[in-house]
């Protein structure tokens, strides 16, 4: 990106969901997703600091998240970022949630992408994507206790990523694949899902699972639906998770008895996904995932998107302050 001689002073950006893990490849793979979004409202300040100005959206439970910045994963994102830079000026931020809390769907690594988007767009010299990533994953570390990127850096770069401590690597995925994802009204805490990980894995079981995973990236870089349905497996993180998402065993059924390549947990739950060979095929199965839901007792809603979602992006610049 050429360097800017006149940056503006306001930017708004928003990040998209995503589906992070997608079964088979926990904290290492994820894919955007086209439905909620978070929208950030960023503004260059002359005292060296980060501040947040509102936390807003139609999100229940919006209200609970920190002002203070170091708390708060955009605020520490774009704390790290100053820092880094060592920049003479700061930034207040304003977050509008549209992904909802403890969804499954990367609602605190899209406030801190769409935080940083916009900043970057800030900076006389903007950031690459790749830069911003490390920044990323300082702020998604304030929400989920770890440095992982399944979420962010399919934020980052759009469509299927795999995310490593140090780098993002964008796969190849199909225009034909589409994924379906219910949101339930449940919510489940990141760090309460991971604390049922704890326990040690059988080595064999590892090994399964790692077989899984060669054959779902096979499968992906060879546009082969026969592949992706064998791949898409989840031993590991999936079995225990589930009980603690009521109306998920239903759901996962119903998307296979639709013919989907696969089903699991969106990142930590309660979101459900399911990938299919066509758009056609995922809206005819959203509404019996759905369903499923709605029989155990909880309101749902379902998006249906391209596996190849979009990206971050910038929504509007202005040369004055808000």
């Amino acid at each position: 990106m050429p360097a800017q001689t006149t940056p503006p002073l306001l930017a708004r950006a928003f990040a998209p969901a995503s589906v992070g893990n997608i079964g088979v490849g926990f904290d290492l793979l994820g894919h955007s997703i086209d439905g909620p979004r978070d929208i950030a409202a960023v503004r260059r300040i002359e005292t060296r600091e980060v501040r947040i100005a509102a936390i807003g959206g139609d999100v229940p439970g919006a209200d609970r998240l920190p002002l203070q910045a170091e708390r708060n994963t955009a605020g520490q994102a774009l704390i790290s970022l100053r820092e880094a830079l060592g920049l003479e000026h700061g930034f207040e931020l304003s977050l509008q949630k549209g992904i909802a809390l403890g969804s499954g769907l990367g609602g605190s690594a899209a406030s801190c992408v769409a935080a940083l988007v916009a900043a970057n767009a800030l900076l006389e010299t903007p950031l690459s994507r790749e830069a911003l990533y490390g920044f990323a994953l300082d702020g998604e570390s304030v929400s989920s206790g770890s440095r992982h990127g399944d979420n962010v850096a399919p934020m980052l770069l759009g469509g299927v990523v795999m995310a490593t401590h140090e780098r993002m690597i964008a796969l190849p995925a199909p225009d034909w694949l589409h994924v379906v994802v219910v949101h339930p009204d449940q919510e489940l805490e990141t760090r309460r899902a991971r604390e049922v990980l704890s326990e040690p894995y059988p080595l064999p079981l590892v090994v399964r699972q790692s077989a899984h995973l060669a054959l779902f990236l096979t499968g992906l870089q060879r546009g082969d639906a026969a592949m992706l349905r064998e791949g898409l497996i989840d031993l590991l993180v999936e079995p225990r998770r589930a009980p603690l998402i009521p109306g998920f065993a239903a759901a996962k059924a119903a998307a296979l008895d639709h013919d989907a390549l696969g089903a699991s947990i969106s990142g930590a739950g309660p979101s459900t996904f399911a990938w299919f060979a066509s758009r056609s095929a995922a809206e005819a199965a959203a509404p019996a995932m759905r369903a499923a839901f709605v029989d155990a007792g909880f309101d749902a809603r379902a998006y249906v998107s391209p596996v190849a979602g979009p990206r971050a992006e910038v929504l509007s610049t202005s040369g004055e302050a808000a």
